[in-house]
């Protein structure tokens, strides 16, 4: 199909299309051991994106989710993969999800932490990545525990284990992963938000612009790609978000 020039434009000022790719989330992103390059949904998509567009890609990768989201804020990349969040929104325009996942909470066996209503007490220190999106949602929600940033998703649990803290808070899959090589820690049994990864690109490039890109992850989702891509890079416990 013919797109217009305005539209390639409004997305791709450099002449490249930048996707700003968060790294801090293997559901979505991750780095082959031998190549160094990225794969995964988020990496598919971008592609599949740019080839629609006609643009050359560019990736532009980071090892957190407040990184990637500040790179888009400041117009160093033209759209990205992020879960939606109200302070987010005030400078991102969203597209619906394309994929839901969960936020867990993870303790130690010995902990008397038993439910999600446990947590928030004033003795509880819970770790979080930095800018996640569950770091936005849990500093609004949680009134009396404190809050504990790790540096990446990735490195929450070493934070919880080496600071000694009593809740650590990440995408479940994650903490599960985590949960198996470590001995002595559990998933609490129940999620404590359902986060929704959408793309996004800067308010500032217009509405035709995030209408295009929210019409592009419909048709991802309702042509399969988006199940097809999780299903090939091995993800379980995702599922692909329901039409908008």
């Amino acid at each position: 199909m013919n797109i217009d020039q305005t539209l390639i434009s409004a997305f791709a000022p450099t002449g490249k299309l930048r996707a700003s790719i968060n790294l801090g989330n293997p559901i979505l992103a991750n780095k082959d051991p031998q190549t160094g390059e990225p794969f995964g949904v988020s990496v598919d998509l971008a592609r599949a994106f740019a080839g629609k567009l006609g643009v050359e890609l560019e990736l532009v990768v980071f090892d957190a989710a407040g990184k990637s989201v500040q790179a888009l804020s400041e117009e160093r990349a033209d759209f990205g993969f992020f879960a939606v969040d109200p302070l987010r929104g005030e400078t991102i325009a969203f597209t619906a999800p394309y994929v839901l996942i969960e936020g867990f909470y993870l303790v130690r066996d010995d902990s008397p932490v038993r439910t999600n209503a446990d947590v928030d007490q004033p003795h509880n220190r819970v770790a979080v990545g930095k800018g996640s999106a569950y770091d936005l949602f849990l500093t609004r929600e949680l009134k009396a525990a404190q809050i504990v940033r790790a540096p990446t998703s990735p490195t929450v649990v070493q934070t919880f284990l080496e600071q000694g803290l009593e809740v650590a808070a990440g995408v479940k899959q994650q903490l599960e992963a985590d949960a198996r090589t470590k001995p002595g820690l559990r998933l609490l049994d129940e999620r404590f938000m359902v986060i929704q990864q959408a793309m996004g690109t800067p308010k500032s490039r217009g509405e035709a612009a995030a209408a295009f890109l929210r019409g592009f992850v419909e048709e991802m989702k309702a042509s399969g790609f988006v199940a097809d891509s999780l299903k090939r890079h091995g993800i379980a416990g995702a599922s692909v978000a329901p039409a908008a």
